[in-house]
């Protein structure tokens, strides 16, 4: 039986004129304001230009066939995008050419929804069936209490500490995924206790970032909203640990570098972040560990 992993990720605009198509895909082709492409435009330029996801998930990717070979697990690992190139689909082009039997998918996201991850699980057996390919998927939905991710997140913190107080994150998702008893609120919270433990920290907050660009509500309490109270109480250093995030992109190179820490500047309060986990070795080894529990062994 010929085996392989597939990492599944959101995809991002490698250039500004991208923007525009890549809203559409995300928004599944409902148009947004003017005002709020521009915004989103800006966002990007001030970043330089592109997001590095696409590069940074190719490192992760590859570090990931390296690592499973070293460990005596040699499958191919295939990388296919929601919302840009290389699309979920074109990955499962290549994954029927290849003669795949099995395929491990795994989300770079490592808290599950519904709304996030699941929709990425559809998207992929939509492709699947419309493609016609055999393979059967053997789906990963949740790593994130994973000892080795908890680890990998606890060594990008420990250079910081101590630190007054340590603000774990993860991206905002509609207040309307708790009606359905949908877990991505108790899991994101449980990686921040569980990476707050591994640190040893007797206090820590929790916050959610990235909000989107709607009327409808969204989980909180934002971050900006803890770092007014941070300043109200007098605390002047701040450590932001986003604990939803897997590599760098929009969401950590201007949410937080850019508009975070400007927010904080003006209300005295030094932010600090951890580096995101990109392609480091406890991260490599997470994924590992994670496929290697859905590979079939001979």
């Amino acid at each position: 039986m010929k085996q392989a992993v597939l990492l599944l990720a959101h995809g991002a605009p490698e250039r500004l004129e991208d923007i525009e198509p890549y809203l559409s895909l995300v928004r599944g082709g409902r148009a947004l304001a003017a005002h709020i492409v521009e915004e989103i435009r800006q966002r990007y330029a001030l970043i330089g230009g592109s997001s590095p996801l696409l590069a940074r998930t190719r490192e992760q990717a590859e570090a990931l066939d390296r690592k499973l070979a070293e460990e005596g697990c040699p499958v191919k690992v295939y990388l296919g995008m929601r919302n840009w190139r290389p699309f979920i689909r074109e990955a499962l082009v290549e994954i029927r050419t290849d003669g795949v039997d099995r395929i491990v998918a795994i989300c770079l996201a490592p808290q599950y929804s519904r709304m996030s991850v699941g929709l990425y699980f559809r998207r992929t057996q939509e492709a699947k069936q419309e493609l016609g390919v055999r393979a059967e998927i053997a789906w990963t939905k949740s790593f994130h209490s994973h000892p080795l991710l908890v680890e990998a997140f606890a060594e990008r913190l420990k250079p910081l500490l101590p630190c007054p107080t340590v603000l774990f994150t993860a991206h905002s998702l509609p207040e309307r995924i708790l009606e359905k008893g949908d877990p991505y609120d108790t899991e994101a919270r449980a990686t921040a206790k569980a990476v707050a433990e591994r640190c040893g920290l007797a206090d820590w907050d929790f916050a959610y970032q990235s909000q989107g660009m709607t009327e409808e509500s969204w989980l909180g309490p934002t971050v900006e909203s803890r770092i007014d109270q941070y300043a109200r109480d007098g605390i002047r250093d701040v450590v932001l640990a986003p604990i939803g995030f897997v590599c760098d992109h929009v969401e950590i190179l201007y949410d937080v570098d850019v508009l975070f820490r400007s927010y904080a500047t003006e209300r005295g309060v030094r932010l600090q972040r951890t580096e995101s986990l990109n392609a480091s070795t406890k991260f490599i080894a997470t994924l590992a560990a994670v496929a290697r529990e859905r590979l079939l062994t001979p």
